[in-house]
Order: C-alpha cells, then structure tokens, then sequence
C-alpha cells in the first residue's frame, strides 16, 4: 500500500482541493455575513460626536463642470514629473524656480 502512487501522492491532493472548497466556502459565507452589519449607525455617530459625511456634501456632476468651464483653457502649462531614478525634490527645486522667473 505504501508503493502505490495514489495513496501517496493523489490522495493528500484530492483531500486538499475538496477540503480546500469546503473550508473557501466557509471563510466567504463570514465574510459576506458581517459585510452587511454597519459598525456605526449615524445615530451613534451623532451621539458621540463623530464627524461622518453625509451623501448631500459631495458635488454633482453639473457642479464640477460648471468649474472646469470658468478655467481658461489656453493658459495651462505642461509640467514633467520626476522619472523614477531622478529626485523628486531637485525636480521640484528646478519647477519652482523656472515658474518664479
């Protein structure tokens, strides 16, 4: 029994993909359970002082584009970011001084 390939090598494997399945399925039923449960309620939030944001404070889409059209479209300037061996601050440095002059 201990020469034949199966017990020795297909059997640890279909044990651990079957068993694998099983325990997958278990791990993502408690994850989706307590996905659902909120932590704080608005209502605690309230009673204890939290800071949470409401939906009503974000900006609507008519909002941010009447923004965009007031900025003017021929004065931006190209600006290169840092390549990845460069130094950010050095090129940070060198932007600032060509803008200020």
């Amino acid at each position: 029994m201990k020469r034949r390939r199966f017990f020795r090598y297909g059997m640890p494997f279909l044990v651990l993909v079957v068993g694998g399945s099983f325990g997958l399925k278990e791990f993502t039923s408690v994850r989706y359970q307590f996905r659902k449960s909120k932590l704080v309620t608005p209502a605690d939030a309230e009673k204890y002082g939290l800071n949470m944001k409401s939906k009503e404070e974000k900006p609507s889409l008519e909002d941010i584009l009447e923004t965009m059209n007031e900025k003017p479209l021929d004065s931006w300037e190209n600006i290169r970011g840092p390549r990845p061996w460069e130094d950010s601050k050095q090129i940070q440095d060198m932007q600032r001084k060509a803008a200020a002059s």
